[in-house]
């Protein structure tokens, strides 16, 4: 006799997929989703080796350096948010600017630079690795290192989407002269390799070799932090040795909204996941779940309550010791209430919330049989970052001090010692339990990543599952659209032609794009069904895969 299912999963949706798709769901007791094939393998490998999520997604994320350095490397930040032990931990890996930078150093510019040493701040990456193995990794450096390490010494196949990357950073990115040790590093041969091509980062391999010896050790207060500030003050950069040993990851309180039934949960500032729960907090005051699906008229909304938060966000986020105003008061749902007032249901507006910026970040979610999920995100911010690579290392620092601004007075001016306004952010929903204890139960670990783009990804997934009963899968499938400037908006094939008809008869300035693309956004989930079982899901825009067992 069979056994019988006495537990039906949790799935709030339909397994209905609308969009077209090169992807379907994998169920499976342990997942891995993430940008690039060969690092959700590594990242399934500890899995399959007796580790956990956390060992998982360290593996990946190391793995990530080497197979994607077009959008991370070792001179990388990262934030996660971690559920382990009943409870949710957020990680905010993310560096400060060198302390010797002078005041107001970028003042009377239109923007921080992004290639050079200016925009360099001191790389958390490494950090986030340490701190979730040492907390919460069960299997020793050794082996959680070991595919990284494998795939940079002894080549690997460049997969489609970080090649056309590459070669197009080869090409156009990095000035050969000024820049010569990242075309050493990555286009020895003059050129960006190509698709299907073998490309070996021996270097790179040493350097990850070492920070997993000396537990990463070396990176801040070693050899390699040496390495890094004798290249800095050699060619006019401010970060020293002093600011490598004084980095530490911090273990923070996640910030959270309720939207219908769901609390979507943010890394705090100076990460931007503020401006997610700020557009579903206005959503929740206008009646969105009583519109069609992508329609008109709830595509507008959505639209409108984005510029408002970014709005908000552009004025606000910043290094934490720095904002001029709390979170609390900016989730304040009276706040938020007034804000929803400022939306004309039939009418575009410009709200003034400043200009986006392009990225350049890997995303990653692992979860495991025993209820461990991992949302993780790592970048360089802008593709490779700042151009800079500590010689013979393949240490590419990232540019993430592009991200401050250079008006006096403003919070996130750039200053000496400070973390600037941060793009990349991991996501995580959770639910109320049906225990009755009012405990909040792990539902999915998710994130769409690139640049501005972020929260606006993380809003609209969210919203297609909570108000529409979409899928995983379907959500990270759809069309999605993305505000840029003033009444500018980008929106992707894929809906009605009426919808963009529609739209730029309310007065949004629509341009329609080509194709689905990463500049939309590379979503992936990891959604619990049950204590142990899941459903992963990868987008479409990007090179990687769900994978599981």
């Amino acid at each position: 006799m069979k056994p019988k299912n006495t537990t039906a999963p949790y799935t709030p949706f339909d397994f209905q997929f609308p969009y077209s798709s090169q992807r379907m769901p994998v169920f499976a007791r342990n997942v891995v989703a993430t940008s690039q094939p060969l690092a959700a393998e590594a990242g399934l490998s500890m899995l399959r080796q007796g580790g956990n999520a956390m060992d998982a997604a360290v593996a990946a994320a190391m793995t990530l350096t080497v197979v994607e350095p077009t959008s991370n490397g070792i001179g990388a930040d990262a934030f996660a948010l971690i559920w382990a032990g009943g409870g949710l931990h957020g990680l905010n890996a993310s560096g400060h600017a060198a302390r010797a930078m002078p005041e107001h150093y970028f003042e009377g510019k239109e923007r921080v630079p992004l290639r050079g040493w200016d925009p360099v701040t001191t790389p958390g990456a490494v950090s986030a690795w340490v701190e979730i193995n040492e907390r919460f990794g069960s299997l020793p450096w050794t082996t959680v290192a070991a595919p990284a390490i494998h795939y940079a010494r002894e080549g690997f196949l460049v997969s489609p989407q970080t090649g056309a990357g590459w070669r197009s950073a080869a090409a156009r990115g990095y000035d050969r002269e000024e820049f010569a040790e990242w075309h050493k590093t990555f286009a020895p041969d003059g050129r960006g390799p190509a698709t299907g091509e073998r490309f070996f980062m021996k270097h790179h391999a040493d350097t990850l070799e070492e920070i997993a010896q000396t537990a990463g050790e070396s990176f801040y207060r070693g050899a390699l932090a040496t390495r890094i500030a004798d290249a800095a003050e050699a060619h006019g950069g401010f970060l020293r040795k002093d600011d490598l040993a004084a980095h530490r990851a911090d273990w923070v309180r996640p910030i959270s909204v309720d939207y219908h039934g769901f609390t979507l949960h943010e890394i705090p500032p100076n990460g931007q996941g503020l401006a997610a729960l700020i557009m579903l907090g206005i959503l929740r005051h206008l009646d969105i779940e009583n519109l069609a699906v992508d329609s008109v008229e709830s595509l507008h909304l959505q639209i409108e309550a984005m510029k408002l938060a970014f709005a908000d966000g552009h004025r606000y986020i910043a290094d934490p010791a720095y904002m001029d105003v709390s979170v609390d008061d900016l989730l304040d749902d009276d706040y938020l209430t007034s804000r929803a007032g400022l939306v004309d249901p039939k009418s575009a507006q410009d709200f003034k919330h400043g200009t986006p910026k392009d990225g350049g970040t890997v995303y990653l979610t692992a979860a495991d049989e025993h209820g461990n999920m991992v949302s993780y995100i790592q970048s360089n911010y802008s593709g490779f970052g700042s151009g800079v690579v500590i010689p013979g290392t393949g240490i590419a620092m990232q540019n993430r001090g592009g991200c401050f601004v250079t008006d006096r007075g403003h919070p996130n001016e750039a200053g000496p010692g400070k973390r600037p306004y941060h793009t990349i952010i991991p996501g995580f929903v959770t639910r109320k339990g049906d225990g009755g204890d009012g405990d909040d139960e792990p539902v999915m670990s998710f994130g769409v990543m690139g640049g501005y783009m972020q929260p606006q990804g993380h809003a609209q997934v969210v919203l297609r599952i909570a108000d529409y009963h979409q899928n995983p899968q379907a959500a990270l499938d759809a069309p999605r659209w993305q505000v840029t400037t003033g009444l500018n908006v980008i929106i992707e094939p894929g809906f009605d032609e009426t919808v963009y008809e529609g739209l730029k008869a309310m007065g949004h300035e629509v341009r329609k794009a080509r194709a689905r693309t990463v500049s939309h956004g590379r979503g992936q989930i990891a959604w619990r069904l049950r204590h142990g079982e899941y459903l992963a899901a990868s987008d479409l825009r990007s090179d990687g895969e769900a994978v599981g067992f």
